[in-house]
C-alpha cells in the first residue's frame, strides 16, 4: 500500500521541479546568506509533494478512462492497489501539510505554490480539453516552479528567466503532443484533445518554439542584465550546451519518435544528460567568474 501510495505520486515526474533551482543557480555568484541552498531544497520537496497531490486527484478523476487504457490501467488507483478511501486522504493531508510548509517557506512562496496547485486542477478538470490552451497552462506550471525558486531565497525574478522558462516548457510540451499523437496512431486511441492536432501542425510549432527558445538564450547571454545592467560575458561559453541540448531532442523526437516522457528521456538518453551536466556546471563556473 505504502508502495503503492509514493508510486501515485509519480516520483519518475519529480525532476521537473528541479527547475526552482534555477534561481540560486543563475545568482551563485551573489553573496547568498546561510541556508539559501536549504531553502531551495525545501521549495523543491514541497514542489514534489504538491504536484503528487494533483496526480492522485487526476487519477481519482480518470479511474474509469484509465482501467480502459493498456498503460494507465496499471497506475495504483486505477488498478486497485491503492483504492480511493486510501488515496483521497492521503492526498488531502498532504496537500494541507504542503501548502502550510510553503507558507512557512515565506508568504510569496506560499502563494506561488498555492497558485501552482489550483492551476494542475483547473488543468486536469477543464484545460486539458483545450487544444493549444493545454500547452500553454503546462508552460505556466513551469514559470510558477521558476519564479517560486527565486521567490524562495529572495532574489529579483529576471525577465530572462521567466522567457527562457517559457519558451522551453512550449518546446518540451509540443515535443510531448508530437509523441502522444504517435503513440494513439499506432494503438488506435481516441483521445479528444489530441485529435485536434495533428502531425505537420505540431512540427511546424515545434519549430517556432525551438527557435524561439534558442533566440531567447541567446538574447540572454549577450544582452546586459536587466537587473544588475551587466553582460553575461562568459555565459556564452553555455551557448553550445544549448544548442546541443536542442537538436538532440529534436533528434529524439523524430529519428526515434521520442518526446512522450521528457522526464524519463532525460534520464535514458546519455547524450542528452551529459549535455544538461555539463550546461549546469559551465554556467556555474561562467558566473562565478564574472
Amino acid at each position: 500500500m505504502i508502495i503503492g501510495l509514493v508510486k501515485s505520486l509519480r516520483p519518475h515526474h519529480w525532476s521537473k521541479n528541479l527547475l526552482v533551482f534555477a534561481g540560486y543557480i543563475f545568482t551563485i555568484h551573489y553573496s547568498h546568506p546561510p541556508g539559501t541552498l536549504l531553502r531551495v531544497i525545501a521549495a523543491f520537496a514541497a514542489f514534489c509533494a504538491i504536484s503528487g497531490v494533483a496526480y492522485i486527484i487526476n487519477d481519482i478523476a480518470d479511474i474509469e478512462r484509465d482501467r480502459k487504457h493498456p498503460q494507465k490501467c496499471k497506475r495504483p488507483i486505477a488498478s486497485g492497489a491503492v483504492p480511493i478511501s486510501v488515496a483521497l486522504p492521503f492526498a488531502l493531508v498532504l496537500a494541507a501539510a504542503t501548502l502550510a510548509g510553503g507558507y512557512w517557506l515565506g508568504l510569496g512562496f506560499g502563494v506561488l505554490i498555492s497558485v501552482y496547485f489550483g492551476l494542475m486542477l483547473a488543468y486536469s478538470a477543464f484545460f486539458k480539453h483545450l487544444v493549444i490552451v493545454d500547452l500553454l497552462v503546462i508552460a505556466g506550471g513551469f514559470v510558477i516552479r521558476a519564479a517560486a525558486g527565486a521567490v524562495v531565497i529572495n532574489v529579483q525574478i529576471s525577465p530572462w528567466l521567466l522567457v527562457c522558462t517559457t519558451l522551453l516548457a512550449l518546446f518540451l510540451g509540443l515535443a510531448k503532443r508530437r509523441g502522444e499523437l504517435f503513440q494513439i496512431e499506432e494503438r488506435g486511441e481516441i483521445r479528444h484533445t489530441l485529435t485536434q492536432y495533428n502531425g505537420p501542425m505540431l512540427d511546424q510549432m515545434l519549430s517556432i518554439s525551438a527557435a524561439a527558445c534558442l533566440m531567447g538564450y541567446f538574447l540572454y547571454t549577450f544582452s546586459p542584465s536587466p537587473i544588475t545592467g551587466k553582460t553575461h560575458t562568459y555565459m556564452m561559453a553555455t551557448v553550445p550546451f544549448v544548442i546541443y541540448g536542442i537538436f538532440r531532442y529534436l533528434f529524439l523526437i523524430y529519428n526515434r519518435n521520442a518526446g512522450e516522457s521528457p522526464e524519463r528521456l532525460l534520464v535514458q538518453d546519455k547524450p542528452l544528460l551529459v549535455s544538461v551536466v555539463l550546461y549546469v556546471i559551465t554556467a556555474i563556473i561562467a558566473l562565478r567568474l564574472e
